[in-house]
């Protein structure tokens, strides 16, 4: 844990200290507000957050989509349904210190655009020449002191092993607990589920690289390309849960058609609308998986099994989340007011 602090300190650090050396330079040496005032003045449209229809780019931020569409149904997902960030929360010795470090790791997230997104911009308004997007920031992190820049790429592998490693638990979890004792008995799986778990985080990991260039290799930036692809499987992903966890009547072979329907639709809806921005796609097809499901619970009940009810434990969340939930709220919400 005291590794991937060390971590987190050493890239918002790192972080923000591109954005001071790139803002300076903008600015001519007169500093980091004057740096950000002419870098807002020089390419205002690069600051919009929400998108017009006759802009270029239209398609990657689609207008009020990004407050009303797909974009929290790809936050939702990735942020309260994926396992490999539960199992984060999963690690806290207690609930309060769960809530704790989402409230944390949610301001964290504030931080992005000034560590990640205000770089590239700066980059761009510097006319660095750059033969991909993604060579913005490797490109940043050249302008960093010898000693700081060794230490902020190395904070960067380490943040890089850790997160390749907690994938690699979540993928051998969900195959050796979920999948695997349905195929084997459960003799063969006490003695070899080590093996087995092992066994499938090197196939992964051999698929991951066999297939990185194939998929990656053809797209200027990386990230929209994962996004889009995640967005085929989230839809359906976030029916289920939100189902699963506030209506008791919704089946088992509901859920199954929601999952399927989020691969089928997002697929078709791709092919056939090819001019319908993604953030877009993955908000209708999510309505269309809830519908799938809770139609096919309706027409076809199954008897309901035992709710779980934890006993010893509650969620409330406490004051300081609470409060710490409400600035998040309300500087995001400054963030889309001022550069609407």
């Amino acid at each position: 844990m005291h590794r991937y602090c060390s971590s987190a300190v050493l890239l918002v650090a790192g972080g923000l200290t591109i954005a001071a050396i790139l803002l300076e330079q903008i600015s001519g040496g007169a500093g980091v507000v004057a740096g950000l005032v002419t870098l807002m003045e020089t390419v205002p449209d690069r600051f919009d957050m929400i998108l017009a229809q006759d802009h270029p780019h239209y398609m990657s931020l689609p207008g009020v989509s990004v407050l009303i569409g797909g974009m929290w149904v790809m936050n939702v997902s990735y942020w309260g349904f994926n396992q490999y960030i539960i199992q984060r929360a999963l690690a806290a010795k207690s609930v309060k210190e769960a809530q704790k470090g989402i409230a944390f790791a949610a301001f964290l997230k504030l931080l992005m655009p000034v560590i990640v997104v205000l770089p590239g911009i700066a980059m761009y308004a510097l006319n660095a020449e750059l033969a991909t997007p993604d060579q913005a920031y490797p490109s940043a992190m050249a302008l960093l002191p010898a000693g700081i820049k060794g230490l902020v790429f190395a904070a960067l592998l380490a943040a890089i092993v850790s997160s390749l490693a907690s994938m690699c638990n979540s993928i051998s979890t969900i195959f050796t607990v979920d999948l695997l004792p349905s195929m084997v008995s459960e003799q063969w799986l006490d003695r070899h589920r080590l093996a087995s778990g092992r066994g499938t985080a090197l196939i992964a990991m051999m698929i991951a690289m066999m297939t990185a260039q194939p998929l990656l290799g053809n797209f200027d930036q990386a990230f929209q390309y994962i996004q889009e692809f995640t967005g085929f499987f989230t839809p359906g992903i976030v029916a289920i849960f939100l189902l699963g966890m506030f209506w008791r009547k919704t089946t088992a072979t509901g859920a199954l058609l929601a999952a399927v329907g989020s691969a089928v639709l997002s697929l078709a809806m791709k092919l056939l609308l090819p001019t319908l921005p993604f953030i877009d796609r993955v908000g209708l097809v999510f309505l269309l998986c809830v519908v799938i499901a809770v139609v096919w619970s309706l027409l076809r009940p199954q008897p309901q099994p035992g709710y779980i009810e934890p006993s010893g434990v509650s969620f409330v969340t406490s004051t300081g989340f609470n409060a710490a939930g409400i600035v998040v709220s309300c500087m995001l919400a400054f963030f889309y007011s001022t550069w609407w």
